[in-house]
């Protein structure tokens, strides 16, 4: 993203959004402490002893905009999606600093304030220039995967795509993400890179490019 021939990167991030409403980014601004702060303290918050983080259930949360939960919903599910996560809707840093779970909390808010730089570059580069409108709101979910005893029975998250405008996904050196070519049909896996973001165009994105953004299903 850095690179200095900005139209090569304007144009290769404006066909892989036309095709396939997917990809990953170097050189984005945001640091490499900044990106492992963050992971450890998704690690530090979902380790925490369940009575801790129950505090932040849909029954116990002081708020509606802060919610630990768990995707494991046998009734529900035919394929059963085997994580847990802390889903928080940013209002202001006065509210985070009163309501998001300490753990996690300036990590958090460090990630995203070094992320609304590319995010904006990347509306810029989409021909987006309305940023109160594609930039209205932010939700980050802390995502755990849990190791499952029976890995066939279950997938870590079901096909679906994002309502969002922009998706910025941070992943681990695990991998596991896929998503489904529009070309073929078919399934490709999305392999970590150290230090990228993984950028993923959602349902608000391409109804107000008026299509011509892509949105995947996705996988994981």
């Amino acid at each position: 993203m850095s690179n200095s021939d900005e139209k090569s990167v304007l144009e290769a991030v404006c066909d892989a959004a036309e095709e396939w409403g997917f990809y990953q980014v170097i050189n984005h601004g945001v640091s490499m402490e900044v990106l492992g702060n963050m992971k450890t303290a998704t690690h530090r918050f979902l380790g925490l002893p369940v009575e801790e983080k129950r505090k932040f259930s849909r029954d116990k949360s002081l708020s509606t905009n802060v919610r630990f939960g768990t995707s494991f919903s046998p009734h529900a599910e035919k394929a059963l999606e085997w994580k847990d996560y802390l889903s928080v809707f940013f209002i202001s840093e006065a509210e985070a600093s009163q309501l998001w779970p300490d753990s996690s909390r300036s990590e958090t808010l460090k990630y995203m304030n070094e992320s609304k730089p590319l995010v904006k570059k990347l509306l810029r580069f989409l021909g987006e220039t309305k940023e109160s409108l594609f930039m209205g709101s932010t939700r980050i979910n802390l995502n755990y995967y849990l190791i499952c005893p029976n890995p066939e029975l279950t997938v870590g998250v079901g096909r679906h795509s994002d309502v969002s405008s922009l998706t910025i996904l941070l992943l681990d050196h695990i991998g596991g993400l896929h998503v489904r070519s529009l070309s073929t049909e078919r399934w490709v896996h999305v392999p970590p890179v150290s230090g990228s973001l993984v950028i993923n165009i959602g349902d608000v994105m391409q109804i107000m490019s008026n299509g011509h953004t892509r949105v995947l299903s996705i996988v994981s």
